[in-house]
């Protein structure tokens, strides 16, 4: 069976908090649904700020791919974090994640994204391994977040 790819809409909101709140607590980050929620629905309604797509094995959803856009001289042109993606459990090591970043990196190029970036939490080795083979480097800089 191959993972389905749809755009998320303004009804899969519960769906996405439901699925961030587990993703949040398997990589360890603090969730605050209401303003999850207000972060969730601030990109569903605005497309130039990036989308989300669900995973989907056949009806059911199964995870979600979150890809926000930003531009950057260095590199030449607009550019975008997969700023999440998260499967079930029940779906990993499967090959889904690998399709998924497939879809993204083909969605990506077709919304004119010239870089695509992604964070992996250090403790996470399965991740850091994952997105190596899928040729994602790491560049030896530092990404530094100050909360505003």
């Amino acid at each position: 069976m191959q993972p389905a790819f749809r755009m998320a809409a303004d009804s899969d909101v519960d769906t996405l908090l439901s699925l961030m709140c587990e993703y949040y607590a398997f990589d360890h980050h603090p969730f605050d649904r209401a303003r999850a929620e207000t972060a969730v629905r601030g990109l569903l309604q605005d497309p130039a700020l990036g989308g989300i797509w669900l995973i989907c094995d056949r009806e059911a959803v199964v995870g979600y791919v979150a890809l926000t856009f930003g531009y950057s001289l260095e590199l030449l042109g607009r550019d975008a974090f997969v700023d999440e993606l998260f499967l079930l459990e029940s779906h990993r090591r499967r090959g889904w994640g690998r399709q998924a970043v497939a879809f993204i990196e083909q969605a990506a190029r077709a919304l004119g994204v010239r870089a695509l970036h992604l964070e992996v939490t250090q403790h996470n080795h399965n991740a850091n391994q994952f997105y190596r083979k899928l040729g994602f480097q790491d560049r030896e800089h530092h990404l530094f977040t100050k909360q505003i």
